[in-house]
């Protein structure tokens, strides 16, 4: 069929044409426009009474923006979308614990998980305590050796060296059995967590989490630091309300730890949506004045001397942090993020640099074998809901990344697992991540599992998990997961497609453009970040670099050309697709960033996905 037929084909069964008539792309997508056509008139109201670009107000709409949002979402303050604290169930027992702790100048430990968000959350209460010369002690947990969450073992030591209250932070909602145990150690425990939970929640004193089942504040998508950041600003009130401060005290500066809290949104990949982007917008303002030591030496350790973006936190700092959690030493991205000497600092920031490097190269080769096979599990049945895959090779710190590759690569949800290696005639017992799709709950599936004594613990939330399971018991998981998934997995590929904000050319890439685009962001899981389509561009230059990367020049029909980047594209077929054009236009998508490079900005494509229009009939 044509594509002139196809287009006539879809508006007869009321199926939107492809965008630019790309039914099928490199990557096997079809092209969509973003704006629904019902949102049309919004787009367009949005622009004329708010006096915004056309474009502008295409993408507002696009993101679901209503006509009286435009406002806040434009200038998305913490002031404007705080809600009240006490709106959190838990809350008010929690923040007077805490406050009690620094009145009496209690030690203090801070359990905390050994990920980019429990370092930022377990850094965030322990700055809070300093400033109010409360001690505190941070406890990452060793990945490999203790796993996720609170252990009675860890526990024991911290009150043996004098902890009064224990905090745990991103972590803790589900420990049952762990809380239980804690009871008999005479101190008290609270929880600050936003991982899903279950009806019945585990005998702490206090415990706050948005997703706790009778919370009804509707902060679920904030992540553990922005649950933390709640918690602080109510003990700040409890503490004004009993005259703390009246004393000649000085309240310390919240807003001045938002790079914190930024940070963990966008490493959580949770929603840039409601207070999110409030964190995050904020943040970034904090974080380019470069006050925190240790996220300023991060940031020279990896050579970054620009102003921060979302691509930096999530794509170059938040990597060196998880680096020492994966394969080092968990509590290293703590202990940077909470020291003030600078020698210490640089220290740190170099070894989580190596740590990272050694993490890719770890990566690489359980790649290579994860790929090959869930190729074959594909291959065998398309239609299959969920990859479980496993080795005994493979590291337990990297698990999450890997399960997070396939979900790029296959459009389904992934579950990686790194089994123990068989010790005479014990069980064999296996860490595993998961990672999923908009659209399929994980961490509900995972909590299921648990409750039928398929896993021996795990938990999570709708787009990443984790588990411990039985090698006896992982054909029932499999099954169990497929059972649980398959009609939204299946859902999710059905709806599978690029979606485009429009077409641009090359000569249209402007600073002005980009100061128009960026008007919209933070841009992130929940905020997309315009993607835009340039038609019938030729690849004049396409050069290897990296690992597997593809750096392009297109140019367009008028001459004007513009830099792009495809990441891990070498041996796919966008990458094939670019360097083997043979002269002929094709259409390629992406979203447009501005890049600083050996001290010169420039605006490039980073290159998402391509088409030959030769190929779509």
């Amino acid at each position: 069929m044509g594509a002139v037929r196809k287009r006539r084909a879809a508006a007869a069964t009321d199926e939107p044409a492809a965008f630019l008539g790309v039914a099928q792309s490199a990557r096997g997508y079809v092209w969509r426009e973003r704006l629904m056509p019902e949102a049309q008139n919004t787009a367009l109201a949005i622009s004329q009474q708010h006096g915004l670009p056309e474009l502008l107000g295409r993408v507002l709409a696009a993101r679901g923006v209503g006509l009286a949002d435009v406002p806040v979402f434009l200038d998305p303050s913490v002031k404007a979308l705080m809600p009240d604290p006490a709106s959190l169930a838990g809350m008010e027992r929690v923040a007077s614990r805490i406050a009690d702790g620094i009145e009496r100048r209690e030690p203090v430990a801070i359990f905390g998980d050994y990920d980019v968000d429990g370092a930022c959350s377990s850094a965030l209460l322990s700055r809070f305590l300093s400033a109010h010369e409360t001690p505190s002690r941070i406890y990452i947990p060793d990945r490999i050796f203790e796993g996720y969450g609170p252990n009675i073992a860890a526990l024991e030591t911290l009150v043996k060296e004098g902890a009064k209250l224990i905090v745990t932070v991103d972590c803790g909602t589900t420990s049952f059995e762990t809380m239980a145990a804690a009871k008999k150690l005479a101190t008290d425990v609270l929880v600050i967590d936003h991982h899903q939970a279950d009806e019945t929640l585990p005998d702490v004193l206090g415990l706050v989490n948005p997703n706790r089942q009778d919370d009804v504040s509707g902060q679920g998508h904030l992540c553990a630091a922005g649950v933390v950041f709640l918690v602080l600003v109510a003990v700040m009130r409890v503490l004004r309300q009993r005259g703390h401060y009246a004393n000649g005290a000085a309240a310390p500066d919240l807003l001045g730890d938002l790079d914190l809290v930024a940070l963990a949104t966008v490493a959580d990949v949770v929603p840039l949506t409601g207070l999110n982007r409030a964190y995050v917008r904020k943040g970034l303002a904090v974080m380019k004045s470069r006050e925190n030591v240790g996220l300023r030496a991060l940031f020279d350790a990896a050579g970054l001397n620009q102003a921060p973006t979302t691509y930096h936190l999530g794509y170059i700092l938040g990597p060196r942090i998880n680096a020492g959690g994966r394969i080092g030493d968990a509590a290293l991205g703590a202990r940077l993020l909470t020291t003030h000497d600078e020698v210490e600092a640089q220290k740190i920031a170099v070894l989580l640099d190596k740590l990272n490097k050694e993490r890719k190269a770890i990566e690489t080769q359980m790649l290579e074998e994860a790929f090959a096979d869930a190729d074959r599990r594909v291959t065998e049945n398309p239609d299959l809901p969920i990859f479980v895959v496993g080795s005994e090779t493979w590291h337990k710190g990297v698990v999450g990344l890997v399960a997070s590759r396939l979900v790029e690569r296959f459009g389904r949800p992934s579950c990686v697992i790194a089994w123990e290696k068989q010790a005479g005639s014990g069980a064999q017992t296996g860490t595993g991540s998961l990672r999923s799709v908009a659209g399929v709950d994980i961490g509900a599936a995972v909590r299921g599992a648990v409750a039928a004594g398929l896993l021996q613990k795990g938990g999570g939330h709708a787009m990443a998990a984790g588990l411990t399971v039985a090698r006896d018991k992982i054909g029932a998981v499999e099954s169990y997961f497929g059972a649980e998934l398959a009609d939204a997995s299946s859902a999710a590929r059905a709806r599978v497609g690029l979606d485009l904000d429009g077409a641009l050319v090359a000569s249209g890439v402007t600073d002005g453009l980009m100061d128009l685009i960026e008007r919209a962001g933070p841009f992130g899981q929940g905020n997309a970040q315009p993607r835009f389509a340039f038609p019938s561009v030729r690849v004049k230059f396409a050069k290897a670099v990296g690992e597997a990367h593809l750096r392009c020049v297109l140019e367009a029909a008028d001459g004007s050309r513009l830099e792009g980047v495809a990441f891990r594209a070498i041996g796919q077929p966008l990458g094939d697709l670019l360097q083997n054009t043979g002269g002929m236009p094709i259409h390629v998508a992406g979203a447009l960033k501005r890049d600083t490079w050996g001290g010169r900005e420039k605006i490039e494509l980073t290159i998402e996905d391509a088409a030959d229009p030769r190929r779509q009939d």
